[in-house]
């Protein structure tokens, strides 16, 4: 399985908004943002992105896993 890079904050969000997902406006508040979206079942996935330099390869894995997407399919977003 291919190896996440380092990423800044904002070439995440770039991806994420690739995905669809939306700012939340009500809930990035300081150094976080949030996003969401309906997942294909219809309930809405919100993910929270810190703001900040480079995010850690775990901090990556948890976003990854609150917007509902693998490796690959976030890699094709970058």
């Amino acid at each position: 399985m291919a190896r996440l890079p380092s990423l800044s904050s904002r070439q995440i969000i770039r991806a994420l908004r690739r995905a669809g997902f939306v700012e939340a406006p009500d809930r990035g508040k300081g150094s976080y943002r949030a996003f969401y979206r309906a997942d294909q079942a219809g309930r809405m996935r919100l993910v929270v992105v810190p703001q900040g330099k480079d995010i850690p390869r775990g901090t990556l894995m948890a976003i990854l896993d609150q917007a509902g997407l693998n490796r690959k399919e976030f890699l094709a977003l970058l």
